[in-house]
Formats: structure tokens, C-alpha cells, sequence
């Protein structure tokens, strides 16, 4: 056998080694870069923006009676139905006056009885007067006789009232609106016996105009004084299932009293109500406008970000880099957001892409993914999302 030739090795590795390190001289030389990252971006622009105070409230009846019986009784009639529009003064239910009638007629009995009783000691008054100025009687005599009178016109009185007090109570068992308004559920039936004060007949509520009950915190005190001092504190009132139809009621009142458990105050809005279509109890959202922020920057709200040390924003510079700047938000309407930090008006903001980003990163605007803060675009851009 013949053996195999002798290979050199010490010259490949050497030229193996020399490669390595032209290569990696070449890549220190040449380091790859990673590529902008594709952000779309707005314009911060100048513009007068509300602060609203967004709340949420329940709505109650502007008069709410819970009519109850002034008399024992029981129910012969019930006169309205269930949701019953009813005015003031409208018979809603009587009760058997048999009872209340007969006791009128005996205080009137007892005040005929009384009167032919006055006239009597009125006359021997009269009498026992003449006969003591002839001196056929004693002035004793005369003093019993006028106290007798005395006694018989008190009598009198007291069966007067008597009659009084039986005419009333015959008029309870009549039961009328106190006020106008719509008739709740019917909680006696004909044959129902009802004591004075104890069960709930009917409850009636007036709905027009409707209030609405809310709390805010104290702090917006000074911003709603302010506001009411500058004329009527507009509410802005929507249904939480139906954003869609608005109702506006004027704020009629502010507690005097702020609520130390909670830190809030009191509200209520009045508004009309004509066509009834919120009733009492409902919860609804509530909008106030409290300032108007004049020639704002206002940037999109997407392009609001939250740390740990509080909100920013990335700038896009000329350089296509980003700067990361801190803000503090003022206000927020349709998707805009006022701020006030180190941005300035025409200053351009990122608005979407910013999970990609870090501080001095490069940044590139996608293709139709610019423009300036508006409504119209914030609702695009979160109708694309």
C-alpha cells in the first residue's frame, strides 16, 4: 500500500484566521442600522377647546307625592287607571263616607241643640237683668244666670267645631291630585281598608320638567361657581344606551354642603322634558362645559402616551428622529386633546406606532398617514382602528 501525500496544514489555517479578521474589521467598519420605523403622525395646532365635565347622574321627579289616607276607611271607588296623566284637583279615590257622613250630621245635631240652648240662657240673661234693677232678685241670681250663658256659648262653639272637624273628614274620603302628573301602580282595590297615615294609596310624580341629580368632586367648585356667575351652566344630558339624542337642561342647584365622606357636591339640572322621554329614576350621562381654553395646542388623543413618570408624546423631528416630551393634558373633546409641555403649535406628533419607539429612534410617515388635529380626523383614525 501506498501511503497518502503529506498535506501542509499550518499555511490554511493561518489563511483561515486572516480571513476571520478581515471580516469582522469589515463589519466593525460597517455596522447595519435598523430601518425607521413607519408611524403615522399630525400636526399640533392652536384652537379654542371646552373643558367638559363628563359625570354621571339619575333623574327624579320634579314633584313626587305619595298620597296616603287622612282617615280610617275603607275603599268603595278607585277612580284613575295606571299611568294615568291626571291634574291637579282630579278624584283619584273615595272611600265609603256612610260612616263620616252620619257623624256630621250628629255634630250639627248637637250644634241645634246648643244654639236653642244659648238662646234660652240669653233671654233668661235679659230677664234676671230686669227683674235685679227692680230688686226682686239678688245679684247672685244674675251672676249664675250669665255664667250659665257663658257656658252655653262655649258649648256652642266647641259643637261648631265639632262640625267643622266631621265636614273635614268627610271631604277625606275624597281623595284628590295634589298636584298634576303621571298616576304610579294601583295599591288598593275597592274593599280595602285603609288606616290614617299607614299604607301608600297612589304615588304621583311630575316628569315636566325633570331634574337630574349629580355629584362632582370639590375641586371643580371655583370652575362652577365661575360658570354660573357667567350665566346659565349648560348640562348636556345623554342616555347611556343611546348617545345619540341629547338633552340640555340648565344647573338650577348647587348644595351648600360638600359631602365629607366622599369629598363631593350636590347637583341638579332642570330640564323640560315636554315629550316625556326620560322618566324618573333613569341614569344618564351628564356633560358640563365649564371653561372654554382659548388658542390651545391641541394634538390627537392617540398620540397621548402614559408612563411612570406621567403622559408623553413622541415629536418627530426634522432629522427623522423622535423626541420624547412630556405633557400635562387640559381638556378633551372628540378625539383632541389639549396640552401643555414642551410642544408647540406645527410641532408634528406620532400618532400611531409608538410601541416601536424609543427615545432619538428614527421614524418614517407611512404613505397618507398625515395631517393636522381635528375631529374629523381623530374619528377617522379611530374608525380605522
Amino acid at each position: 500500500m501506498k501511503r497518502p501525500a503529506h498535506i501542509p496544514i499550518l499555511p490554511i489555517l493561518l489563511t483561515g484566521v486572516l480571513l476571520v479578521a478581515a471580516c469582522t474589521e469589515d463589519a466593525s467598519k460597517n455596522p447595519s442600522e435598523p430601518p425607521p420605523v413607519p408611524v403615522a403622525a399630525a400636526k399640533a395646532v392652536l384652537r379654542d377647546i371646552p373643558v367638559i365635565l363628563q359625570v354621571v347622574g339619575r333623574s327624579e321627579a320634579f314633584e313626587s307625592v305619595t298620597l296616603k289616607s287622612r282617615v280610617d276607611g275603607q275603599v268603595e271607588a278607585v277612580l284613575f287607571t295606571e299611568g294615568q296623566h291626571v291634574k291637579q284637583g282630579d278624584v283619584l279615590i273615595r272611600l265609603d263616607p256612610t260612616d263620616f257622613a252620619a257623624r256630621l250630621r250628629q255634630a250639627e245635631a248637637t250644634v241645634a241643640r246648643d244654639q236653642a240652648l244659648i238662646d234660652k240662657t240669653r233671654a233668661d240673661t235679659a230677664r234676671y237683668t230686669t227683674l235685679k234693677e227692680r230688686n226682686f232678685v239678688s245679684e247672685e241670681k244674675v251672676n249664675d244666670v250669665r255664667t250659665s250663658e257663658a257656658t252655653a256659648a262655649a258649648d256652642l262653639r266647641a259643637s261648631r267645631a265639632a262640625v267643622d272637624v266631621a265636614r273635614l273628614q268627610l271631604s277625606y274620603a275624597t281623595i284628590h291630585a295634589p298636584i298634576a302628573g303621571i298616576v304610579g301602580a294601583r295599591l288598593v282595590f275597592p274593599g280595602s281598608g285603609v288606616k290614617t297615615g299607614d299604607i301608600t294609596l297612589v304615588v304621583i310624580n311630575n316628569i315636566r320638567p325633570l331634574l337630574v341629580s349629580f355629584a362632582v368632586s370639590e375641586k371643580y367648585l371655583p370652575l362652577l361657581r365661575a360658570a354660573r356667575r357667567n350665566g346659565d351652566l349648560k348640562a348636556d344630558i345623554t342616555e347611556p344606551g343611546d348617545a345619540s339624542r341629547h338633552f340640555e337642561g340648565n344647573v338650577r342647584f348647587i348644595d351648600n354642603t360638600v359631602d365629607t365622606s366622599t369629598g363631593t357636591i350636590q347637583l341638579k339640572a332642570e330640564l323640560p322634558n315636554a315629550d316625556e322621554a326620560l322618566m324618573a329614576g333613569q341614569f344618564l350621562n351628564i356633560a358640563l362645559v365649564l371653561d372654554t381654553l382659548k388658542q390651545a395646542i391641541c394634538v390627537p388623543g392617540e398620540a397621548i402616551q402614559q408612563g411612570p413618570e406621567g403622559n408623553y408624546l413622541y415629536v418627530l423631528k426634522a432629522d427623522g428622529s423622535v423626541d420624547l416630551r412630556r405633557v400635562e393634558t387640559l381638556a378633551a373633546q372628540d378625539g383632541i386633546t389639549a396640552v401643555r409641555g414642551n410642544v408647540k403649535a406645527g410641532d408634528t406628533v406620532v400618532t400611531e406606532g409608538q410601541l416601536r419607539l424609543t427615545q432619538g429612534a428614527k421614524a418614517t410617515i407611512r404613505n397618507g398617514a398625515s395631517g393636522e388635529a381635528s375631529p374629523e380626523r381623530a374619528a377617522a383614525s379611530s374608525s380605522s382602528r
